[in-house]
């Protein structure tokens, strides 16, 4: 006997397999904070110095980032952009925290020392001042930017100039700090974000991609030759038609430059990788090549113009911080903090809204994607802060407010667009 159903009931069927795919691609929440905690907190003096304020542990002022994940440890960074902040660097143990505890406390990594401002913001380069996120490379290398600077609203301390540092994640020892030359800074320090392109093969030839969403420049860093060089290019700088967000039921205003480099497939052709970035305050994407950043004579002839490009443009309210390639799906996936959302696009077609999808969505929990890092596996990690709420309104500190989530490429992208 052959069961025909009737069409109400075969679009019954039809949404209740969506509604399953749906819900079965969403990211997994691995954390959720209402405020971070921190374990073992030293005892700080209370007494205010010169020129400071009380830095004694203010829950309400740490405000996470960044997030990786390597090998069973979550690293988490939070800059100083109020005070009270006892890390700008911190670390989970995943191994050891308990089941069922969704709101495990941070610890300073590598140390609460190097993470202690000193009295009266003196310069002190064995310390951090202020991190926003971190990456580590195909060498077990965390590498990150400190600022240098305490990005407190209406009083901005630059304590020293900013520093590149990479710590060995095997022995949990600094194995490198690069002072970067006031020579080649423009100004206000921007480096939020940094990518690294490395191959296991060679950890000596590591190259440090520096996106600086302030003075709207790339820095290179060669960690062979340990120096550093700069590109500047209109590409880099924000687009004032997307300037306007509102998320949160909060409007506001941005004008963030070059956010985002992500190091994608080799072009046989070209003989190189093509990089892609973007500012955060635009809704297009570029794209130049590794053998282009990488070359310390092309920065200094400032004849490179015609060497990076748009690829195109993703559609309105696509405004995005953190993306990463996937090598093995092909795919390029984005935190886009204008619809609260992880967005994707698969290389292998042609970049225009209709090729681009979304592959998870939600306007309560994923308030403001902040960072979308990968790990060894491949799989995708991401931290959603509630950020604007933070900034221009007040977050409920009786809700959670920050979470980390993590998925599959491959299990993300299923029933999209970008799936073929």
């Amino acid at each position: 006997m052959v069961m025909v159903a009737s069409s109400g009931c075969v679009a019954a069927l039809i949404l209740t397999i969506a509604a399953y795919r749906s819900t079965a691609i969403k990211f997994e929440k691995v954390f959720e904070w209402k405020q971070l905690t921190f374990a073992d907190l030293p005892e700080q003096s209370r007494e205010i110095f010169d020129g400071a304020v009380n830095e004694t542990f203010q829950p309400y002022g740490n405000m996470p980032m960044g997030v990786v994940h390597h090998k069973q440890r979550l690293f988490i960074s939070i800059p100083r952009r109020r005070p009270g902040i006892p890390a700008t660097l911190t670390v989970i143990d995943l191994s050891t925290v308990p089941g069922g505890n969704r709101s495990p406390p941070l610890f300073a990594y590598p140390s609460h020392s190097v993470n202690q401002l000193q009295p009266g913001y003196r310069s002190d380069l064995n310390r951090l001042v202020s991190v926003y996120r971190t990456r580590v490379d195909a060498c077990e290398r965390l590498w990150f930017i400190d600022t240098g600077t305490l990005n407190y609203p209406d009083n901005p301390v630059r304590v020293q100039d900013p520093q590149l540092w990479i710590i060995d994640l095997r022995h949990d020892r600094v194995v490198h700090r690069y002072l970067i030359p006031d020579s080649i800074v423009f100004g206000d320090v921007g480096m939020v974000s940094l990518t690294v392109d490395v191959e296991s093969t060679d950890c000596a030839r590591a190259y440090a991609y520096i996106p600086d969403l302030v003075s709207n420049a790339i820095y290179v860093y060669s960690l062979q030759d340990d120096d550093m060089w700069v590109f500047s290019h209109s590409s880099f700088a924000y687009d004032p038609s997307r300037s306007q967000f509102h998320v949160a039921g909060l409007d506001y205003e941005w004008d963030d430059g070059v956010f985002s480099i992500a190091i994608g497939q080799n072009d046989t052709m070209a003989g190189s990788k093509l990089i892609f970035y973007h500012p955060m305050v635009s809704t297009t994407e570029f794209g130049t090549y590794a053998s282009v950043l990488q070359s310390k004579r092309i920065a200094m002839s400032h004849n490179y113009d015609e060497l990076f490009q748009p690829l195109g443009e993703r559609g309105p309210n696509t405004q995005s911080t953190m993306h990463h390639y996937d090598p093995q799906t092909g795919v390029l996936f984005y935190a886009q903090v204008a619809r609260n959302a992880i967005g994707c696009w698969n290389t292998r077609q042609i970049y225009g809204p209709d090729t681009h999808a979304v592959v998870h969505q939600d306007d309560r929990e994923l308030v403001y994607p902040s960072d979308l890092s990968s790990d060894s596996d491949g799989t995708l990690w991401v931290l959603t802060n509630n950020m604007p709420i933070w900034m221009y309104s007040r977050l409920n500190e009786s809700d959670y407010n920050f979470r980390v989530w993590k998925q599959s490429p491959a299990i993300a992208i299923q029933g999209t667009k970008c799936d073929n």
